[in-house]
């Protein structure tokens, strides 16, 4: 993965990468209130050696100093050093508990110890430092004098006493909300990582292409209305969504530049996809294009195309397939182009068997002849064999993805059921994607209220003009019937 893909993964997973930040800043303001706070006291003293002070003598003691001084870093939390500070301040603590309290360091280039002393008391860790100084000067002295007797060549002596803290050592609060930001931060992102290299559904295009090179033909954003108004008649000619079958139009165009047949299925992967409503408004925005376009709905399980459009379903394909009339009587004119419409008919017992047979292809066929455009809408790839059998007397294949819905296995299981039978995939449309985020596929365009004056004039003017063609095409097909015009 470039930057571009964690950047995308942090963007889609950005509420929970907050969310573990927050709980990390939280937790770690939390333990830093409950802790009980410790205060640190310190004390420092001074190693030198007694002697004459001649200049040979004075090397000779710096010498031997600083090789004690670490010897005498670890006296200081030796029982010899601690019981006596327990004794004399009346601690109800052990040698080895008090050890844990206390530290004692050296630089190894001075002859400075420096002894701290930690505890929940500001007082008590100052009268515990000053008590260890004591007992270690003390024990020095006893170590180091000499069996003849006489005093102790070197000498401790206290150069900082030990005064009581104002302010606790710990817990450091800044320090502690630091590090449980930066620790959320890490978390969040390691989980968002995590999440990503687990999650196989199709979100966006960058998920598509991880599964296959299939030109995009388009993206249609989820829109909450479409449910209850699905059909791109039913929005505004400047809404994004229309926009969006009309770059689907476009782009089918040039993918099918090269493609003698005039028949297009739509289908998918899974159910629920969205490929009705694609096909519908596929055909819809065909036939605004000036083109003569029928849609077919093939679809004979779960059929919904007229349900959409409103039309009579009982007669139809099914009714064509069986030999009881001519798919001419069937056709259904819809709306103010050029657009008819082959309802499903009766639901059969034999989907599979009736799409594959011959009797189908002559459809097909005889549909070229009088229309530009043949739009059918399949069933899924996946659950039953329906599209399959009928991808190969179509001219292409469209593959609706529906973002959020679709895992990228079913995906490629169903990109090869298409290869298997050499079907022809002209393109991928993706489907709910999303308005927002890493995802979302929106467009810019001007609207009625936004465009410039020039632009706003030209609309108007272009508005005139349309109007004077579909009262002409009002005309022309008031004076003629469905039979005229495919007879």
């Amino acid at each position: 993965m470039d930057l571009r893909d964690y950047r995308r993964i942090l963007r889609r997973y950005w509420v929970g990468v907050l969310a573990c930040t927050l709980a990390g800043l939280v937790v770690a303001g939390a333990g830093s209130l409950l802790l009980r706070p410790t205060y640190t006291a310190y004390t420092q003293l001074f190693v030198a050696i007694q002697s004459t002070g001649s200049v040979a003598e004075l090397q000779q003691g710096n010498s031997f100093t600083q090789a004690r001084v670490q010897s005498y870093v670890q006296a200081a939390k030796t029982p010899a050093v601690l019981q006596p500070v327990i004794d004399s301040l009346a601690l109800d603590l052990t040698p080895a508990q008090l050890a844990t309290q206390v530290a004692a360091r050296a630089d190894m280039s001075t002859v400075l110890i420096t002894i701290s002393v930690a505890d929940s008391s500001p007082v008590q860790a100052a009268s515990v430092a000053e008590a260890v100084s004591a007992s270690l000067i003390a024990l020095v002295g006893e170590l180091e004098s000499p069996a003849s007797g006489g005093s102790s060549p070197v000498k401790l002596s206290v150069v900082t006493p030990a005064v009581a803290p104002a302010t606790p050592s710990s817990p450091n609060i800044r320090l502690n909300l630091a590090i449980g930001l930066l620790g959320g931060l890490v978390a969040g992102v390691c989980l968002a990582l995590l999440r990503s290299a687990m999650d196989t559904y199709v979100r966006g295009e960058q998920d598509l292409r991880l599964v296959t090179e299939a030109p995009l033909l388009g993206g249609i954003s989820f829109d909450a209305d479409a449910a209850k108004k699905p059909l791109l008649t039913q929005a505004s000619p400047q809404s994004p969504r229309a926009e969006s079958f009309r770059q689907i139009r476009t782009n089918l165009q040039f993918a099918s530049v090269n493609n003698k047949s005039k028949t297009v299925l739509v289908t998918s992967s899974l159910p629920s996809e969205g490929k009705s409503t694609t096909a519908t408004n596929l055909a819809i925005a065909l036939s605004q294009a000036g083109q003569r376009v029928v849609l077919v709905d093939a679809d004979l399980r779960r059929p919904m195309v007229a349900n959409y459009l409103g039309l009579e379903s009982s007669a139809g394909l099914t009714t064509a397939l069986v030999g009881t009339s001519h798919v001419q009587d069937l056709l259904q004119p819809w709306g103010e182009g050029e657009l008819y419409v082959l309802t499903s008919g009766q639901i059969p017992p034999n989907p599979s068997e009736l799409l594959g047979s011959p009797a189908m292809s002559g459809v097909i066929s005889r549909l070229e002849e009088l229309f530009d455009a043949v739009i059918i809408d399949a069933p899924p790839l996946l659950p039953v064999t329906d599209a399959t059998v009928l991808a190969q007397k179509a001219g292409g294949v469209i593959l609706v993805a529906g973002m959020n819905k679709l895992r990228s296995q079913d995906l490629e299981k169903a990109l090869s059921s298409l290869s298997l039978v050499e079907a022809k995939l002209l393109g991928v449309v993706l489907n709910l994607l999303p308005t927002k985020g890493p995802d979302a596929y929106s467009y810019t365009y001007y609207s009625h209220e936004t465009a410039p004056a020039g632009r706003k004039q030209r609309a108007q003017s272009s508005r005139t003009m349309n109007a004077s063609h579909v009262k002409g095409v009002r005309r022309s097909r008031s004076s003629s019937n469905i039979q005229d015009y495919v007879g």
